[in-house]
């Protein structure tokens, strides 16, 4: 994968990963991201860990489940993600529909939900770019003259799925790539890595929000390589 050296991350710019038992590990680890061919959303993914996975995914290992309900009402455009290992929601993103650029407010997930922070697509870049905030940390405004310096930046080719999330001190924590290290021949899908200590769980969410965003050109570019 490219975007530089994945570096090992001692904390986070929150006070807690989103799942105590699954979110950070001591190791680099490697995720397989798929949607479902069946949803009646669209936006519903699966997600395993493929960390220790051999030829053809032999010992992958499910690690959460990405539901949407994309109903473009208020208060309805959300995704879920629950955690496979404890069966708890870990995460919730909430489209925000007012908003300049495509955003999503990052809740911790189950009752009485934290706002953490937003993942928003940059309103003025050279090239197509999210920035991940967090809550409390000032700032105000669309264009991003007031807002405090993002936690985490994902720059790269969203269409063919080859980005890299950074953190504010210009570390990579996060890489995606279509073709990844292990090949599933039965399910299209593509994979991120994670640094040891990098919350895998928000950048698993990050990568849905995003590819919701890209949806239609996702279509676009399946047509064309089943016609090639």
């Amino acid at each position: 994968m490219t975007g530089g050296k994945l570096e090992p991350q001692k904390s986070l710019p929150y006070d807690k990963p989103f799942c105590t038992d699954t979110s950070c590990t001591d190791e680099t680890r490697t995720f397989a991201v798929r949607e479902r061919p069946i949803s009646f959303t669209g936006e519903d993914f699966d997600v395993a860990d493929i960390s220790n996975a051999g030829f053809a995914g032999v010992g992958s290992v499910d690690f959460a489940k990405v539901r949407g309900a994309m109903l473009h009402l208020p208060g309805k455009d959300k995704m879920r993600l629950t955690s496979s290992e404890t069966g708890e929601e870990v995460l919730v993103l909430d489209r925000v529909l007012l908003s300049a650029t495509p955003s999503y407010d990052i809740y911790r997930g189950g009752m009485g939900a934290e706002k953490i922070g937003w993942i928003e697509k940059k309103l003025i870049a050279m090239t197509d770019t999210f920035d991940v905030y967090m809550e409390g940390q000032g700032g105000f405004g669309v264009t991003g003259v007031f807002k405090p310096p993002p936690a985490y930046r994902i720059e790269g080719d969203f269409i063919d799925r080859r980005f890299v999330m950074k953190n504010d001190k210009g570390e990579t924590v996060a890489k995606v790539e279509m073709d990844g290290l292990v090949q599933f021949d039965e399910w299209n899908h593509y994979q991120i890595q994670c640094a040891p200590g990098m919350d895998a769980v928000l950048a698993i969410a990050c990568c849905c929000a995003i590819d919701e965003e890209f949806d239609e050109e996702h279509l676009e570019r399946k047509k064309k390589l089943a016609e090639a």
